[in-house]
């Protein structure tokens, strides 16, 4: 490993070729200073660059015209790029995101300095980064002693760093407002959901953290998600988060990321309860399906009144993802005693989310759809016919819809074949 004193000091075209796939950590794992320094610097043509959530608004519209990009979510900074036709998205489940990046030829990474024995942490990220660096030519690091040493079953050593610079930037923070009063009605109904003893995989944002909010009477919950929000520190603090009822890795929660604040970095620093994992654990079908009582707890764009889900599409941009929710709700489905759950609010304004057809994309089948959620109740489609399922759904619409809705189920269930559901 060459350790340079400044990021001013580091020339890509020593370690870029043409036409190279670059991956680096998303989110707060986002290595900055190498990311800016990137756009301010010659690089060679033909460059690709695969994204993930973008946390720090890091790539602007003038620098992705310089390489191709590429992304699984169009969140945040990624909707501006997308919309400019400077993004492709990959409509893919988080799942199979291992196999897309196992073929970088360069990745950064962003990580606390070297220990002792040479070892090095990868901080707040492992998810597809783990399958990221397997067979990458380059492994460039940004060190910064503020990053949180976590827990692992995969690490680096400096013999896997090709070059290491100082980081300029601290970790990016997501910050999510207070939760509405709608969401911690919804909130209220998803943990009715929740038995002692379930093990939850969660999402981030203010929803999620009213939910997680909603808990804490609970006992002995458990964690294995694909990311590790703000929220689970109070539960974890509280005694209520405890892992003791899991399966696999009792006692330990487990995820792919942390997406959070400084709070939680410095809670998860050497904290031997908080492991990190690549996403071929944390999203796999059959580490999911053992552990009982699995709660997978995620949000939507909109619900259609047969249980068909759009997580991707809103008013005509590409905001969101298929991301895990497949993943996560067909995991829960297989899970002894688990309970999959899609939550949203009823409306957006004026606008329903509780639709007759979808506004954009089906991005979870109506055959993965469990228990639907929003501030008037629970839908619970699990072993429902179609027309039983729209009764259901109208049910927790918004009470301004639901003459408008009832009135479309008759088109609705004749698009679908009426008379072979019943």
């Amino acid at each position: 490993m060459r350790l340079l004193d400044s990021i001013d000091e580091l020339d890509f075209r020593d370690h870029l070729r043409p036409g190279d796939r670059v991956v680096w950590g998303q989110a707060c794992g986002e290595p900055r200073t190498l990311v800016r320094h990137l756009f301010r610097s010659p690089i060679p043509p033909g460059l690709s660059v695969f994204l993930g959530i973008d946390v720090a608004n890091s790539v602007r519209v003038a620098d992705a015209a310089r390489v191709r990009l590429t992304s699984y979510i169009g969140s945040g900074a990624n909707s501006v790029l997308h919309a400019a036709g400077l993004l492709d998205i990959l409509p893919w489940h988080y799942s199979m995101l291992p196999g897309l990046v196992t073929g970088a030829d360069v990745v950064f990474v962003r990580t606390p300095p070297p220990g002792p024995d040479g070892r090095v942490s990868l901080g707040t990220n492992v998810d597809y980064l783990a399958d990221a660096l397997v067979r990458a030519r380059v492994v460039i690091a940004e060190f910064d002693d503020r990053v949180p040493e976590t827990g692992s079953d995969v690490e680096l050593s400096t013999s896997d760093i090709d070059v290491a610079v100082p980081a300029r930037h601290g970790s990016a923070e997501l910050a999510t407002p207070p939760a509405t009063d709608v969401q911690h009605r919804i909130a209220a109904h998803v943990a009715e959901l929740v038995d002692d003893g379930s093990t939850l995989q969660v999402g981030v944002g203010s929803l999620t953290d009213a939910v997680l909010a909603a808990l804490v009477d609970r006992r002995q919950l458990g964690l294995h998600s694909g990311l590790i929000p703000d929220g689970v520190v109070d539960l974890m603090n509280r005694g209520v988060l405890t892992g003791e009822r899991k399966i696999l890795d009792r006692g330990v929660s487990v995820g792919g990321m942390l997406l959070g604040s400084r709070r939680l970095f410095e809670f998860a620093h050497r904290n031997p309860r908080i492991s990190l994992r690549g996403a071929r654990y944390t999203h796999d079908h059959g580490v999911l399906a053992q552990q009982p009582k699995l709660v997978a707890i995620n949000s939507a764009l909109e619900v259609d009144l047969t249980g068909q889900i759009n997580s991707e599409v809103a008013q005509g941009r590409y905001v969101g993802a298929v991301g895990g929710a497949v993943d996560f709700l067909r995991g829960a489905a297989a899970s002894p005693g688990g309970v999959p759950i899609v939550m949203l609010p009823s409306g957006a304004g004026p606008t329903s989310r509780i639709v007759a057809r979808l506004s954009g994309p089906v991005s979870t089948p109506r055959s993965d759809a469990g228990v639907i959620v929003t501030e008037h109740g629970r839908a619970d489609l699990r072993g429902l016919s179609l027309s039983r399922r729209v009764e259901a759904m109208i049910a927790i619409a918004a009470p301004a819809h639901r003459a408008r809705l009832s009135s479309a189920a008759d088109a609705v269930l004749a698009a679908v074949g009426k008379d072979a559901d019943r």
